[in-house]
């Protein structure tokens, strides 16, 4: 079965393992650029003095280079699973070659357990090194930025990778079983898994653990440091507010001291008529013509020591995800009818 199921993943294989070196040729020619880089710009700042311009202006060198690089490797499981996965069952049910297989001594069970084992233990390793690749790459310039949380990085780093290869591989290998149509299942078999892909970074992963809670103090300085204000709605909102060490999960509306909604119309009075005092700053008049009315945010957050702890429950879900789905296929083919 092991031979069998080689020669027929074998161009499949052969494509992985060239997209991966390509890969890894480029993410460790980048890795040394960034490291090289790194070097100068902390020689820079030792000599001026001004260390936190030096490190902004690293960050700003290589962050939409790795924000990209993150993205596609978030696609690499999604890719698996579409390209490996789907026509793992689908490919035989469309040629009629699962009837040939199933009157062999091997058992279905055992065709498909050998079949998906194999193969997703390659998916594993592929989208594994490309992690590994990555985390390599991008280490300095992640130990700099301290957002370990943010939703693409998150999912294209370390071992959390490993186990969205076995989930969608193994959700591929479902979805093929009951479409029985190879194109058919790889669309679904992409929708589905970029759907979850969505959904657990947004709806899940913040409810993970129990978050803190802080109350932020919303001076000029902190509204000038927001990455936005308002929102379609007009509802008094502040936007990409960041603390030291935490990826933050929640963020209230502007609050009064006493703990009240601030009110849209004064909301709306510093945004489009605020006093002019000359101030400087992204948000130039309106920063302190908010600050003005004593106002704070209530703050949920998860502090960055907690990442690896949510790069095992991530795992876990993922590898749980994936045994649920290889059982389910499983009991499936025992009941199929060819």
């Amino acid at each position: 079965m092991i031979w069998i199921s080689w020669r027929q993943f074998r161009a499949q294989a052969l494509v992985g393992v060239i997209a991966l070196a390509l890969l890894a040729a480029y993410l460790v020619a980048t890795g040394l650029e960034i490291r090289d880089s790194h070097d100068a710009y902390l020689a820079r700042c030792h000599g001026s003095g001004d260390c936190a311009d030096a490190m902004s202006r690293f960050l700003d060198d290589y962050r939409t280079r790795l924000l990209f690089l993150a993205a596609l490797l978030a696609l690499v499981p999604a890719l698996l699973g579409m390209f490996w996965g789907a026509p793992l069952v689908a490919r035989e049910f469309e040629s009629g070659t699962h009837r040939l297989v199933w009157n062999q001594s091997v058992t279905r069970t055992r065709w498909l357990a050998v079949k998906l084992l194999f193969v997703g233990l390659a998916a594993m390793a592929v989208s594994g090194l490309a992690s590994a690749a990555l985390t390599w790459a991008a280490s300095p310039f992640d130990e700099v930025a301290g957002d370990r949380f943010g939703t693409v990085v998150f999912g294209a780093r370390n071992i959390t990778p490993i186990a969205y290869a076995a989930a969608a591989l193994a959700l591929g290998a479902v979805v093929g079983q009951l479409v029985r149509r190879t194109v058919v299942a790889m669309a679904v078999t992409m929708l589905a898994f970029v759907i979850l892909q969505f959904a657990v970074p947004n709806l899940v992963r913040p409810h993970l653990m129990a978050p803190g809670h802080t109350a932020l103090p919303m001076t000029a300085e902190a509204f000038n440091q927001a990455q936005g204000l308002g929102s379609l709605g007009n509802a008094p909102v502040v936007r990409g507010l960041s603390i030291p060490d935490s990826w933050i999960t929640e963020t209230s509306e502007l609050l009064t001291s006493d703990g009240r909604p601030l009110d849209a119309e004064v909301f709306d009075d510093c945004l489009m008529r605020a006093p002019k005092t000359g101030a400087t700053g992204r948000y130039g008049d309106t920063a302190p013509c908010l600050a003005a009315h004593d106002l704070h945010v209530d703050i949920a957050y998860q502090p960055n020591d907690r990442y690896w702890a949510f790069q095992w429950i991530e795992t876990a879900i993922y590898a749980g995800l994936s045994g649920l789905l290889a059982g389910f296929a499983l009991w499936r083919i025992r009941r199929q009818v060819s």
